[in-house]
């Protein structure tokens, strides 16, 4: 079963940790707070039709040799992870470095800004690795299920985030009221949870989800 601890197997902690100047454990409780947030925000594009077939666009046009092995800092366009992210949460990107660097325990904003776009390009090579081997040997159409099947992949990965992996100790539990309140709430609706209730209003606001899909 996919879970969120596979994917920080491969972070290359120790690399971004030194890059960014600060200690291990810092670095590794600022990618266990922005990684569910991350694919939390994909997760309620992909709850709307648009958002879900640009995200399988962009998914298919992915690179994944990035995430072969353990991934190596200089291999990371974070250029294309500053897209990522800005396409992912619009305008409300410094809301949601504010948030998460506010919350008890968890990091200043300024490093989880840093965190985002090299965290970003890893994600999306990981979710089309994980979304395109799971086509394999199935139907390819890309039609009405491709938005479930993307919904289900995600759901189910903050799924164990939550149910108590590693990330789900510094970020599973207040995932859904940052994500809620920065994102619902700018849309102006009351979305509490990271799944069900942020799908309509996060459509409005990210609108072109990873731009390369639409433009």
């Amino acid at each position: 079963m996919t879970d969120i601890s596979e994917l920080l197997g491969l972070i290359p902690v120790d690399e971004i940790a030194s890059q960014l100047g600060v200690d291990k454990q810092t670095a590794q409780q600022g990618i266990q707070a922005a990684l569910p947030t991350l694919i939390g925000g994909l997760q309620a594009n992909a709850a709307d039709p648009a958002g879900a077939a640009s995200l399988e666009h962009a998914l298919e046009k992915k690179d994944t040799s990035l995430v072969d092995g353990r991934v190596s800092l200089a291999d990371i366009d974070t250029s294309d992870g500053e897209k990522i992210v800005k396409n992912v949460f619009g305008g409300n990107t410094d809301q949601v470095a504010a948030a998460l660097g506010s919350a008890p325990g968890s990091q200043t904003s300024g490093l989880v800004q840093k965190l985002l776009p090299i965290l970003a390009p890893i994600v999306l090579a990981w979710l089309a690795k994980k979304f395109l081997g799971g086509q394999q040997g199935a139907s390819t159409t890309a039609g009405a299920s491709s938005g479930g099947g993307l919904e289900d992949l995600l759901g189910g990965i903050l799924g164990g985030s939550a149910g108590g992996s590693t990330a789900g100790s510094s970020a599973g539990g207040g995932l859904g009221d940052i994500l809620g309140q920065v994102l619902g709430g700018a849309s102006g609706g009351s979305g509490s949870s990271a799944g069900g209730g942020l799908g309509g209003g996060l459509g409005d606001i990210l609108g072109g989800l990873l731009g390369g899909g639409k433009r």
